[in-house]
């Protein structure tokens, strides 16, 4: 039998996919809120900052999370 070089999990393996999140768009809006605000006034500008920041924060926690719960042969060592 050939050896597999796709780099694919063998058949039957669970793949992990991220859950759904509404966090990359509002990260989004957070960052066109303080571009938009440097043409418009240093309030809007700041808050966009807020919100970027926030929901980055909030989006690595949750990644971090998701990445404890898997099971250590999914750790993403590449092995």
């Amino acid at each position: 039998m050939a050896e597999d070089r796709t780099g694919a999990p063998p058949a039957g393996e669970h793949i992990h996919m991220p859950a759904p999140s509404l966090l990359p768009i509002v990260n989004a809006v957070g960052v066109s809120l303080a571009i938009v605000g440097v043409t418009l006034s240093l309030f809007v500008t700041f808050a966009g900052l807020a919100i970027f920041a926030v929901s980055t924060v909030i989006w690595i926690v949750k990644a971090r999370q998701e990445m404890d719960e898997l099971p250590a042969s999914h750790a993403g060592s590449g092995d």
